[in-house]
């Protein structure tokens, strides 16, 4: 199987941008786990956990979990061994202050960042994915008056992340309105490039 070697990935986009798609492909292709904190909520919010109940009104409303939530669900899954070889972050880090407490639990297991995908989609293309998916899935996440908030809500507090991360260098932009395999494809080039790279630790 073909390998990129320990690599930490963050897969970044709006909401119905296509991160899932691309994430279930990564992992089967390079062996290492999928961080989906989405996933993670409405898990928890079907198992009618404590959890739950602390951030269904949030999800209900297309608002962002605080940050204080969402930081912890990612450093408990972060100690979980299977993390040991790389994972890919799909939904988190959603603000600066999440990138910055990311970058600090990285720093405490000698890890870091090594790349960041985000993938572009228009507001209108993105609200229409969410309504089509939600009528197939039936997710109340995904109704129209949600969707649409749940894209704003990214665009006022999440797209700062892309400048943070290009500070950092780390940003890799990818047209998302493109076929999946046009943009599979994208990504493995910008990923292929980080082979014989000699990456150093922190």
């Amino acid at each position: 199987m073909p390998a990129i070697g320990n690599v930490n990935l963050v897969l970044f986009g709006a909401p119905g941008s296509g991160k899932g798609t691309q994430s279930a492909f990564l992992i089967e292709r390079y062996g290492i786990p999928q961080i989906s904190t989405g996933d993670i909520l409405r898990a928890q919010r079907q198992a009618g956990t404590p959890l739950a109940d602390r951030v269904q009104g949030y999800m209900d409303r297309g608002e962002l979990v605080p940050d204080e939530v969402m930081i912890e669900i990612v450093r408990e899954r972060l100690r979980q061994p299977d993390t040991a070889g790389g994972f890919i972050l799909d939904g988190f880090p959603r603000t600066v202050p999440q990138a910055e407490a990311l970058d600090r639990m990285l720093a405490d297991l000698g890890k870091r960042i090594e790349k960041v995908i985000y993938l572009q989609v228009g507001r209108e293309a993105l609200i229409d994915r969410l309504v089509h998916r939600g009528r197939l899935f039936d997710r109340p996440d995904d109704d129209p008056t949600v969707a649409a908030r749940r894209i704003d809500v990214f665009l006022s507090d999440t797209a700062p992340l892309i400048d943070y991360y290009g500070s950092q260098h780390k940003l890799e932009k990818v047209d998302g309105q493109l076929s999946i395999e046009q943009v599979r494809d994208d990504i493995l080039r910008r990923l292929n490039s980080l082979n014989g790279q000699g990456r150093r630790r922190p």
